[in-house]
């Protein structure tokens, strides 16, 4: 993704001092057809899918999103203790792209979930990273991620355009029908899509509103837009700088298309994982932008992350004040209120503001922080 493919391991190192062969074009064509006219009498409970997703947002927060490659027992292990909203077990770029060294990483992982699955965190924590739908490795990716219910999020790299979420769709949709791996009335795969390129850039708001042929429940559904920014550099020449003034304009694109159509929004990975000063800046920067979380690439990130990309005290406090003015304003039919500022001067709020006071008063509470009293 952005670093060379043995570097995440390295990293992690330091911090701890079947697919059978696909039938024809046209065959396929068919078996897909008779599926869908088979299961196209099948009832779809959208209220009960809803309340599951809702359930699952309410509970579970996404901050910090921290990479573990699967090339090593340990860093497996290791992995059981971070406290990260938010597992990527990775099969892409931190494993090498032999055939043999991809067939043991995915093997290392299924052995690892499945003997492990008693110690393993809450399902909402766990995602893993495929390889790219244009590479030999994707088909049986998904089906080794499909074969273990504790697998609900796909991070799909090097998705380009609807054509790339349509080729996943599809295999998740083979799973549960043709080998029947998981019971499709359960939790719908969440599938977050890496954006890396200047074409996928371009594609940005197809993406954000795609939405499965065989709807989420047996094709998956959208959940967030992760961004690749190494990757992204690469492929339109943009000269990264500490300043990330140039990476602007796309992150803040990718924040708004997110949110247009509901979904999270994940901030690039901080490269420098050595200096948390920098990352504070750089996460506090990806706050103000509007993203919800981000990438790690070492354990040591993850705190940092965790407590920027939430509201301060300070926040929450002028929230619950909001909130409670806005409460008094509404019982004596007004549609404002004045709200003293620290330096004596005086603030109008209205009723946008309320949907900003709720947001902050959700996330702290998501979060475990306490929300005061306020007259």
């Amino acid at each position: 993704m952005m670093l060379h493919r043995g570097c995440r391991g390295a990293l992690w190192e330091a911090a701890l001092s079947v697919r059978t062969c696909r039938a024809s074009s046209s065959a396929g064509t068919r078996l897909l057809s008779r599926w869908m006219h088979a299961t196209s009498s099948l009832a779809y409970d959208a209220s009960a899918e809803t309340m599951t997703s809702t359930q699952a947002n309410k509970e579970h927060l996404g901050r910090s999103y921290l990479y573990v490659p699967a090339t090593a027992e340990r860093m497996l292990e290791k992995s059981l203790t971070t406290p990260s909203d938010v597992i990527i077990y990775d099969l892409e770029d931190s494993v090498p792209p032999s055939p043999l060294d991809k067939k043991g990483a995915r093997d290392r992982l299924t052995h690892f979930l499945t003997n492990r699955q008693n110690d393993l965190p809450s399902h909402e924590r766990i995602a893993v990273r495929l390889n790219a739908t244009a590479t030999s490795f994707f088909a049986e990716d998904v089906l080794q991620a499909m074969r273990l219910p504790c697998i609900r999020t796909l991070v799909m790299p090097k998705i380009h355009s609807v054509h790339d979420l349509d080729q996943v769709s599809e295999e998740i949709f083979l799973a549960y029908k043709g080998h029947k791996f998981r019971n499709p009335e359960g939790p719908a795969v969440q599938i977050v899509a890496s954006i890396e390129s200047a074409k996928a850039m371009y594609n940005l708001g197809s993406i954000a509103s795609w939405q499965s042929r065989y709807g989420p429940a047996l094709g998956g559904q959208l959940s967030a837009l992760l961004f690749a920014a190494e990757d992204y550099c690469a492929d339109t020449g943009i000269i990264r700088t500490t300043r990330r003034q140039e990476l602007l304009y796309t992150r803040s694109h990718i924040v708004v298309t997110a949110k247009a159509f509901g979904l999270k929004a994940i901030d690039m990975v901080c490269v420098n994982y050595k200096d948390l000063s920098y990352l504070q800046d750089e996460c506090e920067d990806g706050r103000r932008l509007g993203f919800t979380g981000k990438q790690a690439i070492h354990p040591s990130q993850v705190d940092v992350i965790q407590s920027t990309f939430v509201p301060s005290s300070k926040e929450i406090l002028r929230a619950a004040r909001i909130l409670k003015q806005m409460e008094k304003a509404h019982i004596s039919h007004k549609g404002a209120a004045g709200l003293e500022l620290e330096d004596g001067g005086m603030e109008m709020i209205d009723a946008p503001m309320i949907k900003q006071a709720e947001n902050v008063v959700r996330i702290a509470k998501a979060a475990g922080l306490p929300i005061p009293e306020v007259e």
